[in-house]
């Protein structure tokens, strides 16, 4: 008999939370978030080391709930700090679980997403998947050179997040994503400007600490120069200046917060500085945009506008106004993080797509590399 409906479990790991929701197919009918106690999760040596706490979490929530987990088809957990991966829906395997386990790429409450989910699943014989993690690179090699032999542009990004939207697009327009050429900028505590050729993401700029607009608490592209005489001023330890670029950079640095509803009310009421600040912020997220629309040689379908950010009207008709010529521009506020993961989980079980095996060459010529 074919299944018409598929219940997913989805796991979005924060540093201090875990997003959980379940699935029938596309549509949501439980969603939660966790609060972990931080002296609780203190006491764990490594955020990995969270993993056997958290699942007991989740699975005493969903069963406070009367959700039923035998009835799951598959479990979908948040990507985490991987290898080098081309986007899509990745199985949990002995492989991804040892990187994971083991910080590959760095420590991050994501890694457990992947973890937890395989943990749950194994235990119902079903399958684990993760979708779109932030190390999705598919960009093309011209975009990775970046003026320094010794440097390699990185593509670390809101891919989640960016994919999922770039889908959702290409449904309005009765079109393939893989038929489609868009740039969707992510714009949140980190702002991630992606072009999108025809399914996949040739180049974007590293949202963790790298390039780009500075964004609510990062400091994005900076003046290279005055940052290597900063290094060397001796004003700073390593740790203090990465603060500098993220965490103290952007909003925070010029206006002591990364709160953009009250920057917007400290424009409103009058702040000249919150006023520039803010502009310069649309301002360089146009410029960006402008950028990856040469990227593309003008040949661009739509321009979207997605993430926290875009919920602040007036920000988003200041960064349109620079950029509308090129294409409409379309707006997605908000993250939905737990959907995307629930409707990349279900393109695999409804045999829309295949799920990807973990590493792939591209992971392996990656690796090489560095």
């Amino acid at each position: 008999m074919q299944v018409n409906q598929y219940r997913i479990l989805v796991l979005n790991p924060g540093s201090t939370s875990t997003k959980i929701g379940v699935f029938d197919s596309e549509i949501s009918i439980f969603e939660k978030t966790l609060r972990h106690d931080l002296d609780k999760l203190n006491t764990y040596p490594n955020i990995i080391d969270q993993y056997e706490f958290r699942k007991q979490a989740i699975l005493e929530t969903l069963d406070e709930e009367g959700i039923n987990i035998s009835k799951l088809n598959a479990v979908c957990g948040r990507g985490g700090l991987l290898r080098p991966i081309e986007g899509g829906t990745y199985i949990v395997n002995d492989q991804m679980l040892e990187d994971l386990r083991n910080g590959f790429a760095g420590q991050h409450a994501s890694n457990l997403g992947g973890i937890i989910a395989y943990e749950i699943a194994n235990g119902l014989n079903i399958p684990a998947y993760i979708v779109d993690p932030v190390v999705v690179d598919e960009m093309e090699e011209i975009a990775k050179v970046s003026g320094v032999p010794t440097i390699e542009r990185r593509s670390i990004f809101h891919a989640l997040n960016q994919k999922a939207v770039a889908r959702r697009v290409a449904s309005d327009f009765n079109k393939r994503y893989e038929e489609m050429n868009l740039i969707i900028t992510h714009m949140g505590g980190g702002i991630t400007v992606g072009v999108h050729k025809r399914g996949r993401v040739v180049d974007v700029n590293n949202g963790l600490h790298g390039d780009g607009p500075f964004s609510p608490e990062r400091a994005g592209t900076v003046p290279a120069g005055d940052l290597v005489s900063m290094c060397y001023s001796g004003e700073f330890f390593r740790e203090e200046m990465m603060k500098q670029l993220v965490g103290k950079g952007g909003l925070v640095g010029y206006l002591g917060t990364n709160d953009a509803v009250k920057v917007e009310k400290m424009v409103e009421a009058g702040d000249e500085k919150a006023s520039l600040i803010y502009s310069a912020m649309a301002y360089q997220i146009g410029k960006e945009i402008g950028s990856a629309s040469a990227v593309l040689k003008g040949k661009v379908d739509a321009i979207v506008l997605t993430g926290g950010l875009a919920y602040g009207k007036k920000f988003v008709k200041e960064i349109s106004a620079y950029i509308d010529w090129i294409a409409d521009v379309l707006v997605f506020p908000g993250e939905n993080e737990l959907q995307a993961l629930a409707e990349g989980a279900l393109r695999v079980l409804k045999n829309e797509e295949e799920a990807k095996q973990y590493p792939t060459k591209k992971s392996a010529m990656a690796f090489l590399r560095h």
